[in-house]
């Protein structure tokens, strides 16, 4: 796919293009604006390339047909042509980092931690391919994905998003991912967007947007490394970090843009920042302008000032701080992928071929995302072969996850955050709904104590506890506030810092709820299979103790019946963790740390 880009045929169609254009048309080609803040006319005054969906900016209702309406007014704007305008299509991006996750009525697959713990290429790539069909149906060219981070500390509010704490497995799905989620595009795939250079996953204390402080031959073994592969695959755009690397920010770095990404690793296609995430170089938008430019960024994801943008970069070309051959290199690279993909010579969104497809949230795709749920699943304990239950045993289902398909499927659902509650799922399936579909005398119990129930009435309890939905730095669990006073003196730069999640790794401290609904139900003698719904390996000695069996189920998305298919034997476990589990807050995931709880690759079978 890279060598699309670099076909002579793409070659002269640029060049020719480019020869045409203005250089307002040139700076508008470099701008992704969010939909909340312009309009399909602004995207024709002022020759914008992109336009994008945040997570959680829904048109209307939410639905095929409004998202094709929306989809289609921005195509048929960018593609005005008359003598101030040229007929370029934009990029219409969203985030489908599991499934198209904005949509009401996706499928939505395991978050990334689950399916590294599956260790399935056939499995990420057939996800993948149901991605991109999904996504295609509601007329989107982009998805930024996949993340690629090798996550090494279970703080960091986007560890659900990385496979694995090694490279190895990260490097074998790149290309799967990449392939299913791509194709041969030409109307039959989406665009992926590999995410994040370079380093995210390493920051000190797993802040998010912190300082990876980390030598060079770490950063190149570790986190560079699936990249490698991302590129021999056909990737045809990389988004840059958040991240600082020994404290210069990765959206400035021209080395790490400029001459390792596009020089020495030979990217042909283009670098788009993350959101507003040149703002941080420089308390002066303006410096921070030409900053991001001539580091290499080539696209803008600039969801409200994008507007200033395109007047600073307008000045900086005339006072000769930014060269014209650096506008024309970032526009040409734009231009090859749309050149390369096929867009010019696609129809609207509502024309093509997968638009509004029936196989959207179909049956079918929904059974490979119970297949990823199955094999996503880790059994951490199993005492006296607790598991698999009987299905027509007495089971009291309970904890505050059971039936909440917004917990269970995570952050970057729906919304950015997620969402609670199951009204904004349709075909879905809760955990509890899984078990009630095949155990006729299961009993699911909403109260938050055990008061009120009986040994006599139960054989097994389920017990679904764990985290609530969360994204990004709203995710990082921090114990400390001094440590981000420590990360930003070592930043050259603004440090943008969220809320926390939580201020310790200990579920216990967390969610004590969970702890003593537990503790309570084991103490009245019914044995307790724990299923925990989380992001990351958390603390767990206390409810582990309490327990006769234990899954980490992490987040497992729409279908929660895949549980319920293991549960009671029809399938054997197949997860191991990816993670190696943590005994205690200071062992965190780090190579050379304290011994693990449970090491890499642990997971118990029937």
């Amino acid at each position: 796919m890279q060598s699309l880009l670099n076909k002579p045929s793409v070659i002269k169609q640029v060049n020719a293009l480019i020869s045409q254009m203005t250089l307002a048309q040139k700076v508008g080609q470099m701008i992704q604006a969010e939909r909340l803040s312009c309009t399909p006319e602004d995207v024709k005054n002022y020759h914008l390339g992109s336009v994008m969906s945040g997570a959680g900016s829904l048109p209307e209702n939410n639905d095929l047909e409004s998202w094709l309406k929306t989809t289609d007014s921005y195509w048929h704007a960018s593609m005005l042509k008359d003598d101030n305008h040229l007929a370029i299509p934009l990029l219409y991006g969203v985030d489908a980092i599991h499934g198209h996750n904005n949509l009401k009525g996706a499928t939505i697959f395991p978050h990334n931690i689950g399916l590294g713990a599956a260790d399935d290429e056939s499995l990420v790539k057939r996800i993948a391919k149901i991605t991109r069909k999904e996504v295609l149906a509601t007329g989107v060219d982009w998805v930024f994905a996949p993340n690629l981070a090798v996550a090494q500390n279970n703080q960091w509010g986007r560890f659900y998003e990385s496979y694995s704490q090694t490279p190895e497995l990260v490097n074998k799905y790149a290309d799967n991912i990449i392939d299913g989620l791509q194709g041969n595009l030409h109307g039959e795939g989406v665009i992926a967007c590999v995410k994040h250079w370079v380093g995210d996953g390493a920051t000190s204390y797993g802040i998010d947007q912190g300082d990876t402080n980390i030598s060079w031959q770490e950063l190149s073994n570790t986190h560079i490394s699936p990249y490698i592969s991302a590129i021999a695959s056909g990737a045809m755009t990389i988004m840059a970090s958040f991240n600082s690397w020994n404290g210069d920010k990765c959206h400035g770095h021209k080395y790490l843009l400029t001459d390792v990404l596009k020089n020495q690793l030979n990217f042909s296609g283009f670098i788009v920042s993350d959101m507003n995430g040149i703002d941080y170089l420089s308390d002066d938008f303006y410096l921070s302008v030409a900053l991001g430019v001539n580091a290499g960024i080539d696209m803008f994801m600039l969801p409200d000032n994008w507007k200033q943008f395109i007047l600073h970069l307008l000045s900086h070309v005339e006072l000769g701080s930014v060269s014209i051959s650096r506008i024309d290199d970032a526009v040409s690279r734009i231009l090859s992928v749309k050149f390369a993909s096929g867009l010019f010579d696609a129809p609207c969104p509502s024309k093509r071929k997968w638009a509004n497809h029936d196989s959207f949230g179909s049956i079918e795709h929904r059974n490979v995302a119970r297949e990823g749920v199955r094999k996503s699943l880790v059994m951490l304990k199993n005492e006296q072969n607790t598991l698999p239950l009987k299905k027509n045993a007495r089971i009291l289902v309970t904890g505050k996850n059971a039936n909440n398909i917004g917990h269970q499927c995570g952050g970057f659902t729906i919304d950015w955050q997620g969402v609670s509650g199951n009204n904004q799922f349709q075909r879905a399936t809760s955990i509890w709904q899984g078990i009630a579909d095949v155990a006729p005398n299961a009993i699911l119990n909403n109260e938050d104590s055990a008061a009120t129930i009986s040994a006599e009435d139960y054989d097994i309890a389920i017990v679904v506890v764990g985290e609530y939905p969360y994204a990004e730095g709203f995710g990082d669990i921090r114990d400390n506030d001094n440590l981000i006073i420590e990360a930003g003196s070592q930043i050259n730069g603004q440090i943008n810092i969220s809320q926390p999640y939580a201020n310790s790794l200990e579920l216990e401290k967390s969610h004590p709820e969970d702890y003593l609904l537990i503790k309570e139900i084991n103490d009245k003698g019914i044995p307790v299979v724990v299923i925990l719904i989380s992001g990351r390996t958390l603390i767990i000695n206390s409810e582990l103790k309490k327990s006769a069996a234990f899954i980490a189920a992490w987040l497992p998305g729409s279908e929660g019946q895949g549980i319920s298919d293991v549960l009671f034997g029809d399938f054997d476990f197949h997860g191991k963790l990816s993670f190696s589990w943590p005994k205690t807050a200071s062992s965190e995931t780090k190579k050379g740390a304290t011994k693990p709880l449970f090491p890499l690759g642990f997971g118990l079978h029937y």
